[in-house]
């Protein structure tokens, strides 16, 4: 304890340099534990998306582009699929139930999502947790939406707002659908997935949004269909984005999944959501490892500074070692006053870094929402982070030791002579 309370005060009397010390391990422990935690956070978010889905149907294309746009509303879709087509596909025997999806649409950069009554019934999420109304009701009328819960807090809407959606995807659109305003009918309790920056249509009334559009422009005059005309038309679709399906048994999914790739009508894909995702992964994974593998340089450099700190205050610290062996300090004692001086910098470094990491976390969990729709739990370190930094503290006493021995090793004499 008077080693301790000795190493403290012997930093604390060089505290520049040990600040800077401080600085540098800390800032190298919040990035380690910042590409750790949004890396499995992100992990978890994702597998957490969707559940309970046996196949994702689309457009023929990549599995993993299929899945981020059906599931995480990120890209577009190269193509669509005939209504008729999916008429067939819901019809399979082996098929439960079908989510049809249609995209395309926007409001303040918030997707829209045209979609049927069978979404709010049989979509799941988590460990099988069903969507769930948090005011309001599902879609009624043509005009009705509901509204992700993230949507209805960083806009401001409640029940009966009335919005104006808007042509395409983007942040910014110099076309939007005045003519046919839409009604908040109902908001959804937060789900920490995608559904949250969502906003939900029908998909008759994703069809009447569009129904006098010709070659991507709205039409002019007598030509457009206001609001009730559109009413009374037939708002069958005529194509959608994508499907979610459920199946009558887990053991047929391979079998439906073989009879839609080879469906005859128009070029179609089934993924399963499990097996892209694990796609995904893989392609991710090299720049997992790649920023991992910088963070850990990152860390090294800073330990590398705190030894070089420790061995340049060193020479200068020789009269003050020897003046402790002169007054009764072993040997040992002067070793493990420099290991304790070594740990405590580390100490402070991650005590430091891991609290810059969760103000970082806080401060960007709403910014990675905004633009990714990936909700970035704020949780206490896990197993895997203690160890990694048990580990730090514990390459920082192996570094420690390199100066301690040198000063272990100095005698009496040689510190109290004077070098010419």
């Amino acid at each position: 304890m008077y080693l301790l309370r000795l190493a403290i005060k012997s930093l604390a009397n060089r505290r520049f340099s040990a600040i800077l010390t401080v600085l540098a391990i800390a800032l190298s422990v919040t990035l380690l534990l910042a590409v750790e935690k949004v890396r499995t956070e992100a992990r978890a978010s994702f597998t957490s998306t969707i559940s309970g889905t046996d196949l994702i149907v689309g457009a023929r294309s990549g599995s993993v582009q299929l899945l981020l746009y059906s599931v995480f509303r990120i890209g577009n879709a190269t193509n669509n699929i005939r209504w008729d087509s999916y008429q067939q596909v819901a019809e399979h025997p082996r098929v439960a139930w079908a989510i049809p999806i249609s995209l395309g649409d926007s409001h303040r950069g918030f997707r829209v999502m045209g979609t049927s009554a069978s979404y709010f019934e049989h979509y799941r999420h988590g460990r099988d947790q069903a969507l769930e109304m948090a005011r309001g009701a599902p879609f009624n009328d043509l005009y009705d939406a509901v509204l992700g819960a993230d949507v209805a807090r960083e806009l401001g809407y409640a029940l009966n707002s009335e919005l104006v959606l808007a042509h395409g995807t983007g942040s910014v659109s110099f076309v939007d659908h005045g003519d046919k305003p839409f009604r908040v009918s109902g908001i959804l309790r937060k789900t920490g997935t995608p559904v949250d920056r969502t906003i939900h249509i029908s998909l008759q009334g994703m069809e009447a949004l569009h129904v006098d559009w010709q070659q991507g422009m709205p039409a002019r005059g007598a030509a457009s269909v206001s609001a009730e005309q559109a009413r009374e038309m037939d708002l069958t679709p005529k194509a959608i984005t994508a499907v979610l399906l459920g199946l009558t048994s887990r053991i047929s999914t391979f079998a439906v999944q073989r009879d839609i790739n080879q469906f005859g009508g128009e070029p179609l894909q089934a993924v399963l959501p499990g097996v892209a995702l694990q796609e995904l992964w893989s392609l991710l994974g090299m720049a997992e490892k790649a920023l991992f593998i910088v963070s850990l340089f990152v860390v090294l450099t800073g330990l590398v500074g705190m030894l070089t700190a420790i061995l340049s205050s060193l020479n200068e610290r020789r009269r003050e070692m020897a003046i402790l062996r002169s007054v009764g300090a072993k040997p040992r004692h002067v070793f493990s006053l420099l290991l304790l001086e070594a740990a405590s910098l580390a100490l402070a470094g991650i005590v430091l870094g891991l609290g810059l990491m969760y103000l970082c976390l806080w401060l960007a969990q709403p910014l990675i929402l905004s633009r990714y729709g990936l909700f970035i739990a704020i949780t206490p370190p896990g197993l895997y982070e203690w160890a990694l930094l048990s580990a730090i503290l514990a390459a920082s006493i192996l570094m420690g030791s390199v100066p301690a021995w040198r000063a272990y090793r100095q005698s009496l004499a040689d510190g109290l002579s004077i070098r010419t």
